[in-house]
């Protein structure tokens, strides 16, 4: 008997109509819809609030954005969010002048009150050194500090920051915890020595005159990165890597260790927990060692080997040279248990035992050190070393940058390329060596303590401070243990207080004065104005029944952003108009 032999059809590029392959490679409506509202910068995401005026009763449903600043959770919030950054780095790059002249000084009724205060303190204090009955004393301390806060009270009203003195309340409060640790700031003797000046409260840099007599006063910026764990696969400009094999930028293998079992992933790992604070002594650093008030503004990231590092702008030029000595004599110590190998695995950590309210031994139920048993011994030995020292890498990268010119713009998109991204989603892991080197670093993470009340601080022996028995080893909810961090659990964006004057909601209202000026629409006082309203704000449930879907939403929204986006460029031709008929 003969078996038929069946011919394979031949391969269609184009689904049979009608059939389900073929409504599947449709788009969808609503992806449609949140694209559309992406192109046009519609919040996805927006948070709806019920706004009531408590006078009429009145309630309307208001719509605002999410803020989110990951393109992940709402693309144009975070688009949003990266041009302002941009803004607010391009407006305090190349100031001529100072962000802030000072404060005014006290007016004479603040001077009043001030000296007012004075003299309720020196009755206070005369009062606790009589002789009298202590309740009565005590009535007449508790009169004297009602007074107090009364007085402070009028002060802030007076428009005065912050409060001329810290209360009384917590005098005759103890406390609880141990006195502070005080360690010796000499420095190590394996570090170069750095300038020590004082430092002078300006922020703008030098100004320098060419041979014509023009003056321009260019800025910089910089580039810190942390210190090498080990080989990896890298590209090279012209020459081969490590591995002796040159490389592209999409090979498999870029990022990687050349060697994962002698990677120091511990050394990786501690380093970028604590690289926030190697940042913050970098700069007290170089302020100390050129001796004017260096400011900054930038934007921490991870390099592709995932280690993290920061590009700077900086307004006013520093020696190149200063820049990588103060980055090689920059180190922090972590003063910390010692936390080298694991005691306790993961699938068997110690336990808690709740009649002594302590962490115990698995097996011999014996407690375990506690976090001051544990300071002590560090104390008592005057060989005792570090926990952990974080120091930068030995590449610094600085370039200067003039005002007016095109890398201003180049080099603030490149700084803040990754500011819209998780750590972990810069650099995608497309390879097998990729994903398993994240992951390598990730178990490091998850085990290497973030702080004094860390969970895992247990895997190694020690209770950490104020321990209780919530705890779990491995599972600390800290943001450095999170795969999407890799170890960058602060903030990301980085900006000094004197940088450009302004905080983000500052220039957020710049934007909107802006657009109302080119509008013609900006508020004008009214001649006679209605007495203040009492509005009381409110998250709308998902369930009310005067909240419409969320489609429906964004399609008013992105209705309403075209026709203001054409109502700004109109408004924008015109002022074009008219400024070339000025001319």
């Amino acid at each position: 008997m003969t078996i038929p032999t069946l011919t394979a059809p031949a391969e269609t590029t184009t689904p049979r109509p009608g059939s389900r392959a073929a409504r599947f490679a449709q788009p969808r409506a609503v992806d449609a819809l949140k694209d559309l509202a992406i192109d046009h910068g519609v919040c996805v995401r927006p948070i709806a609030l019920r706004r009531t005026d408590l006078a009429t009763g009145k309630t309307e449903l208001v719509d605002l954005p999410c803020g989110a600043t990951l393109e992940a959770k709402c693309p144009p919030c975070a688009k949003r969010a990266r041009r302002l950054r941009q803004v607010q780095i391009r407006e305090g790059w190349h100031r001529a002048d100072e962000p802030h002249p000072g404060p005014s000084p006290a007016t004479a009724r603040q001077r009043e009150l001030i000296t007012a205060r004075a003299h309720l303190e020196f009755e206070r204090a005369a009062l606790q050194l009589a002789a009298m009955d202590p309740d009565d004393r005590v009535i007449a301390l508790d009169r004297i500090d009602a007074a107090i806060e009364a007085v402070e009270q009028e002060i802030a009203a007076e428009g005065m920051r912050g409060s001329v003195a810290p209360g009384h309340a917590c005098d005759d409060q103890g406390d609880d915890d141990a006195p502070r640790r005080v360690r010796s700031t000499k420095r190590r003797p394996d570090v170069p020595d750095l300038p020590r000046q004082k430092v002078d409260p300006r922020t703008v840099g030098r100004t320098y005159t060419g041979n014509d007599g023009s003056e321009h006063r260019p800025s910089m910026w910089l580039t810190l990165t942390l210190d090498s764990y080990g080989s990896v696969h890298s590209v090279h400009q012209g020459r081969p890597c490590s591995c002796r094999q040159r490389h592209t930028e999409d090979d498999p293998l870029l990022g990687t260790p050349v060697d994962p079992a002698r990677y120091d992933y511990r050394r990786a790992a501690w380093d970028a927990v604590h690289f926030p604070r190697l940042l913050d002594r970098y700069w007290q650093n170089l302020r100390r060692a050129v001796g004017w008030n260096v400011q900054y503004a930038g934007c921490v990231e991870p390099q592709k080997r995932l280690a993290p590092h920061a590009h700077f702008a900086i307004r006013g030029t520093v020696p190149r040279t200063m820049l990588e000595l103060v980055a090689a004599a920059t180190y922090h110590q972590v003063w910390w248990p010692r936390a080298d190998q694991l005691r306790y695995p993961l699938d068997r950590p110690p336990t808690w035992d709740a009649r002594s309210e302590m962490w115990v031994d698995p097996e011999t139920k014996r407690p375990l050190q506690t976090w001051a048993e544990a300071l002590n011994e560090i104390d008592d030995d005057p060989d005792a070393e570090p926990a952990h020292l974080a120091r930068f890498g030995a590449q610094v990268k600085a370039k200067g940058v003039d005002p007016g010119s095109g890398d201003v713009d180049r080099t603030i998109g490149y700084i803040t390329k990754y500011v819209t991204k998780s750590a972990a989603d810069c650099h995608q892991a497309t390879s097998d060596p990729q994903r398993d080197h994240l992951d390598r670093l990730w178990h490091e993470l998850r085990i290497t303590p973030c702080s004094e009340r860390c969970a895992n601080w247990l895997l190694y022996g020690v209770q950490p401070k104020k321990a209780h028995g919530r705890l779990r080893p491995g599972h600390c909810k800290g943001r450095v243990h999170q795969r999407t961090t890799l170890g960058i659990g602060g903030r990301r964006v980085l900006v000094s207080r004197d940088w450009s004057g302004k905080t983000l909601a500052d220039h957020r209202a710049d934007a909107h004065a802006w657009v109302k000026a080119l509008l013609g629409t900006v508020d004008q006082p009214e001649a006679d104005p209605e007495p203040e309203k009492q509005i009381a704000w409110e998250l709308a449930r998902y369930d009310d029944p005067d909240l419409p879907p969320l489609d429906h939403r964004l399609l008013r929204a992105v209705s309403e952003r075209i026709r203001r986006r054409s109502e700004l460029a109109t408004a924008r031709q015109r002022a074009a108009a008219g400024e070339e008929i000025h001319r």
